[in-house]
């Protein structure tokens, strides 16, 4: 349950070694946060995580995004050992490969709506939370360089603001994050583009967006209007944009 001040208690990563999940988590814990559960294929790859997130109650838990069979019995059991849960931050995800679009749409897509469903089943049930997805711009409109990761944030984000209108008048909210290029260890070889952002920056509007009750948060909040614009932009001439 969310203290007097209405800060974020407990709060499980599901990407737990994602730097944007660990950004946020930080901000959270200098606010009070108090119980940390981060979820990862290899929880043994958060130790480092863990000790720096002190004086939180920290616990790393396996948790794999593709096995949806295995996500019922994931949630309710980290509900079961931890209590409720105020706040799931939704941070796992992959770019893929030119051949390998089925995993990407696993991932990404599948894992986080099955996940989510989940998730959703067990605070409705708790009578309150949050549910956080790290959605992407890139799901605005696919672009031809990365239209298999751009395709299937599309799909989660769509995914979660449906769930999101669903679940109102439950205690149950929903925020999307939408930021553009962060700079992780996942784009590390990429080059930034304009309004490349940092993993502190999106924790930062992450933590003000809570606050606010936001529905939907774009990091940076320009890229609200870039995007809009390049959403109306016809198609042969998108085609031939640089993106």
């Amino acid at each position: 349950m969310r203290d007097a001040l209405g800060e974020v208690q407990s709060v499980l990563v599901l990407g737990g070694t994602s730097d944007i999940g660990i950004a946020t988590v930080k901000a959270l814990v200098e606010r009070r946060t108090r119980t940390v559960v981060l979820a990862a294929r290899d929880p043994d790859s958060s130790a480092a995580v863990r000790e720096g997130l002190r004086p939180a109650r920290v616990e790393a838990v396996a948790f794999d995004a593709a096995d949806t069979g295995s996500h019922t019995a994931f949630v309710d059991d980290v509900f079961e050992r931890f209590g409720d849960i105020d706040l799931a931050l939704v941070a796992f995800g992959v770019l893929g490969e030119e051949d390998d679009p089925v995993n990407v749409a696993q991932v990404n897509y599948v894992g986080a709506v099955s996940i989510m469903s989940e998730l959703a089943r067990r605070m409705s049930g708790q009578g309150h939370g949050t549910i956080v997805l790290l959605s992407s711009v890139a799901g605005e409109r696919a672009r031809k360089s990365n239209y298999m990761y751009g395709a299937s944030k599309a799909g989660a984000d769509a995914f979660a603001q449906g769930l999101g209108d669903s679940l109102a008048g439950s205690g149950v909210h929903v925020m999307v994050v939408r930021p553009g290029f962060v700079k992780t260890k996942m784009t590390a070889d990429l080059d930034p583009v304009p309004f490349s952002t940092t993993p502190d920056v999106v924790a930062g509007e992450i933590v003000k967006g809570l606050a606010r009750g936001a529905h939907t948060v774009w990091v940076p909040p320009v890229l609200r209007v870039v995007m809009s614009v390049l959403r109306h932009v016809p198609r042969p001439v998108f085609r031939r944009l640089p993106l």
